[in-house]
């Protein structure tokens, strides 16, 4: 199993494509962070990242960005997960297309203003399926930070696909990203992949914010009673043993699931004390 620079790039396709590759010595990443596009001042980069899918890593991005627009921040997502983009219909602006002028593409806003980039905000249709080989799809990623004009941000947050192939690779490279924050679920086999994506970052000498569960249980809406319904691992004995600060909890709640359903997360009760502490703690470690 790689455990180095070096044999991450003897890997992976993002490694053996760079134009440092033949140069390099496998001890440290060289590759120069990628400029933002020059319409853009983005003041905070935060990759959101899980080791598997279905974990719910899309839901945590968006609610990040709802509760972050609510303390009153300019906040925008880019969509990384080419293949499986869900953003768009989280918060009902799939039937929108991403403008593209002759200087930049320009993102698309939600109701309260989030600015979005998406493949899905560019494909003719939406339900098209992206075939494609991983440096083609990292190379779009990276220019939805290049040609992409944010303008002013407080928070870009990067919704990056599950697992730890090219595209969370590129993102490490060639971003500059404040920060990262590790998604996981409370089933056992999740505590072990998620494990792999905690081991990446620190391969790659990212800087890793904390750890969120998600999913962690659900309350009953006739008794009130809450259910484990994926087990009974404890979050904080795995932040425990990741070396990484539990940043918090979440339920399963049936209502932001129809919400996000029908493209309307912007609207979820506002707003819930326990995912406001966790935005909290994000701005803390970020500044």
């Amino acid at each position: 199993m790689p455990q180095t620079i070096k044999e991450v790039k003897n890997m992976s396709s993002a490694c053996q494509s760079c134009k440092e590759s033949s140069s390099c010595d496998g001890t440290k990443c060289t590759i120069e962070k990628e400029k933002g596009h020059e319409l853009s001042n983005v003041k905070n980069i935060i990759a959101i990242m899980s080791g598997k899918g279905g974990v719910g890593k899309s839901s945590v991005t968006s609610l990040l960005a709802v509760y972050l627009r609510e303390k009153g921040y300019k906040v925008g997502i880019l969509d990384a997960d080419i293949t499986g983009p869900s953003i768009p219909k989280i918060f009902g602006i799939g039937e929108k297309r991403a403008l593209r002028t002759e200087f930049a593409f320009l993102p698309v806003e939600s109701t309260t203003g989030i600015r979005i980039m998406s493949l899905n905000l560019l494909v003719e249709n939406e339900e098209d399926p992206v075939i494609w080989r991983g440096p083609v799809i990292a190379g779009v990623v990276k220019q939805f930070w290049t040609d992409v004009a944010w303008g002013e941000l407080d928070y870009l947050l990067v919704d990056l696909p599950p697992g730890t192939g090219d595209v969370p690779l590129t993102v490490m490279q060639s971003i500059p990203v404040n920060g990262i924050i590790v998604v996981s679920s409370p089933q056992d086999l999740v505590k072990m992949i998620v494990k792999k994506a905690k081991k990446m970052a620190d391969i790659m000498e990212a800087p890793l914010l904390g750890l969120i569960e998600n999913m962690s249980w659900i309350v009953c809406p006739d008794c009130g009673k809450e259910f484990r319904i994926f087990g009974k691992n404890d979050a904080a004995q795995l932040s425990q043993e990741m070396e990484l600060d539990l940043l918090g909890q979440i339920p399963l709640d049936l209502e932001f699931v129809d919400l996000c359903d029908h493209g309307r997360i912007e609207v979820y009760p506002q707003f819930n004390e326990k995912f406001s502490s966790i935005v909290d703690k994000v701005i803390a470690k970020v500044k």
